[in-house]
């Protein structure tokens, strides 16, 4: 197993994690956003108000994209078990 081999699987598995994480994670801080501007304008302080909307949109994302990330999940677990005799030999 030579190091470049090891290196090149990490780099996958940060691409993995990074994309699945991003994903779920950036619909969330846009609705924060316009939420946080939203309060400062009309000078409401709850943070009920800024928790609840946050939370709606990044389970309708995770409900909506699921097929698509446990899609990208699978291939690069697959991926993986299949290169295990290129990585061991």
């Amino acid at each position: 197993m030579s190091p470049d081999m090891m290196i090149d699987i990490f780099r996958q598995m940060l691409y993995v994690v990074v994309l699945t994480v991003s994903v779920i994670v950036l619909p969330g801080l846009v609705v924060g956003l316009c939420v946080a501007v939203f309060q400062a304008a009309t000078q409401i302080n709850e943070m009920t108000l800024s928790f609840l909307p946050k939370l709606f949109v990044m389970l309708f994302v995770i409900a909506a994209l699921s097929p698509w990330l446990m899609k990208l999940l699978v291939n690069f677990t697959q991926n993986l078990i299949l290169d295990i005799p290129y990585i061991i030999g």
